[in-house]
């Protein structure tokens, strides 16, 4: 949604991005079989295509992971947040491709349904030389189908965002298979180290950056205890204005915002991927604007503007010599409060 609240489109912004994303994909696909097929002219044009699909599904898998953090660690970056579903339906079909080159190769020659013969064909389980890697792959792209497939927000808003979060973080076992797919496979009869070095790169990258944005977030996930029903949260000359300082009470992370001379305290979780609302901003039409994607909410109700329904839960605020008092239970999403006057 745009900052307008207006209904999800493919805008000019999307065909921007999936135009870049995919001249990428082509280019990236033109030089690796173009330059393979020059280094080594013995290779079929089948087993490049199953080099050059692999090695970028697996290229693509490494940025869609890593923008993630990279938005934690800093905001300049939330531009390609805004459609790393794009970039993970595309991970996907040109997984697939590599894929269903590599069952005609290597499956669909025998009496045996392709599919079935990558189940039974190979059941060295115990042997790390001669494991059934191509098992761990198909596991892998079943995954991220299941992740294509439920990319749209119809499937976000029928299994509700917790649910659809959980689902799409299996995004980090497809990671881990995809690994142990390729160490276990082309690593091991790969004669130059070059893939093994990129490969060893990429997951550092990936993991280091999980890191420090998972290190960056430990100031807010430090939670805020006492004993009465209002807990001291933060002063006001904390909270820049028309934006909000986000504190962890009661096991929840609590936006803070101080708009017109007023404070305010919403949920931090947009109900629409959970993206952080504490870290938008109020804008010229009073709505909280997250980050993420647009979602917006009024900062009284909790509830987004009509007509759309969306709502997250508010919280009782009040100021005592200029410092911030939040209670500590949380009302009814959607339930308005009156703000406090600062």
């Amino acid at each position: 949604m745009s900052e307008k609240y207006v209904a999800i489109s493919w805008n000019r912004q999307k065909k921007i991005y999936d135009a870049l994303l995919w001249s990428g994909v082509a280019v990236y696909l033109l030089l690796f079989i173009g330059l393979g097929s020059f280094l080594q002219p013995n290779a079929t044009i089948e087993t490049l295509i199953i080099r050059g699909f692999g090695t970028c599904a697996i290229l693509l898998l490494h940025i869609v992971l890593i923008i993630g953090p990279l938005c934690r660690i800093s905001p300049k970056f939330l531009p390609l947040l805004y459609n790393r579903r794009h970039l993970g339906v595309t991970t996907f079909l040109i997984g697939a491709v590599h894929a269903v080159f590599s069952i005609i190769q290597f499956h669909a020659l025998g009496t045996i349904n392709p599919i079935v013969s990558i189940l039974v064909s190979n059941t060295k389980f115990n042997s790390i030389a001669d494991f059934p890697f191509q098992i761990l792959g198909l596991i892998a792209l079943i995954i991220l189908f299941l992740m294509a497939v439920t990319s749209h927000d119809f499937w976000l808003n029928n299994l509700t965002a917790p649910i659809w979060k959980t689902l799409h973080t299996l995004v980090y076992v497809a990671y881990a298979l995809l690994i142990g797919h390729v160490a276990l496979g082309v690593l091991q009869s790969e004669t130059s180290p070059i893939l093994a070095i990129l490969l060893g790169i990429g997951l550092v990258l990936v993991v280091g950056l999980h890191l420090i944005s998972a290190f960056k977030e430990t100031d807010l996930d430090k939670e805020i205890v006492s004993v009465d029903e209002f807990v001291e949260a933060c002063t006001v000359a904390e909270i820049p204005e028309k934006r909000a300082c986000i504190r962890t009470i009661s096991g929840e992370r609590v936006a803070i915002f101080k708009y017109d001379g007023k404070i305010s305290a919403v949920s931090n979780v947009c109900q629409h991927q959970n993206g952080p609302l504490g870290e938008g901003k109020i804008g010229d039409d009073g709505c909280i604007t997250c980050p993420w994607h647009g979602f917006q909410y009024l900062p009284e109700t909790g509830a987004s503007p009509p007509p759309f329904t969306e709502k997250v839960p508010t919280f009782n605020v009040k100021i005592e010599d200029g410092k911030v008092f939040v209670k500590a239970k949380p009302n009814k999403a959607g339930t308005r409060v009156e703000p406090a006057k600062i």
